[in-house]
């Protein structure tokens, strides 16, 4: 985005183009290491600029996390929607949050960095609420799949979801290490395959 049209932006345009600034910056930066400075530069503006919408780089990173949040949460839920078998929509939120972080690879980076720090931050809890929120999806579709005998009834709900979200944050590292995010959209279909085995095993009938 061009300098002059920046400058003409709406305060809430101003603050998405923020974040979105910082999410690139994210795919290709420790989100440690990201300074306002950096930002500033990133977006050509000055840092006095970028502090008439959010008060510090803290405030950034709320808006990061939220933001993060909001779409990916938006893209699994819509993904999922109307798909009458609950393992088949398991699917579908599988591989549009493996599209999302394809599209967004400094998203991950970010949540991530936020979950390893020591400090209690606003960014960090809406980090920790985003995976609760995902969790409780899960568990809705997992007893559903119960209901309707797709899945064994004595299955683990958390167990489940925890391997679930680990499988997708397992492929997510793996790309990131590699420099290939393609990556991960050519091994999801068969991952989940061995996931979707492993859960539907007759041993946890109750």
């Amino acid at each position: 985005m061009d300098k002059a049209r920046q400058k003409n932006l709406p305060a809430e345009e101003r603050r998405n183009v923020t974040v979105e600034a910082v999410i690139e910056l994210a795919a290709t930066t420790n989100p440690g290491d990201i300074t306002t400075a950096a930002i500033a530069k990133h977006m050509q503006l000055t840092q006095g600029a970028l502090f008439r919408h959010f008060p510090n780089k803290e405030a950034i990173w709320q808006a990061v996390m939220s933001w993060v949040a909001e779409r990916l949460m938006s893209r699994i839920e819509k993904a999922a929607k109307g798909i009458k078998s609950p393992l088949e929509a398991m699917q579908a939120m599988f591989m549009a949050h493996i599209d999302f972080v394809s599209e967004h690879p400094g998203a991950p980076r970010m949540l991530f960095g936020e979950l390893q720090g020591a400090k209690a931050t606003p960014a960090k809890r809406l980090a920790h609420a985003l995976l609760k929120h995902y969790a409780e999806h899960l568990y809705e579709l997992i007893d559903a799949a119960k209901s309707c005998g797709e899945l064994p009834s004595g299955l683990d709900n958390q167990a489940a979801a925890t391997l679930f979200i680990g499988t997708i944050q397992g492929l997510i590292m793996q790309s990131l290490i590699s420099g290939d995010m393609e990556q991960m959209r050519r091994a999801a279909p068969g991952v989940f395959a061995i996931y979707r085995r492993g859960i539907i095993c007759k041993e946890f009938e109750g």
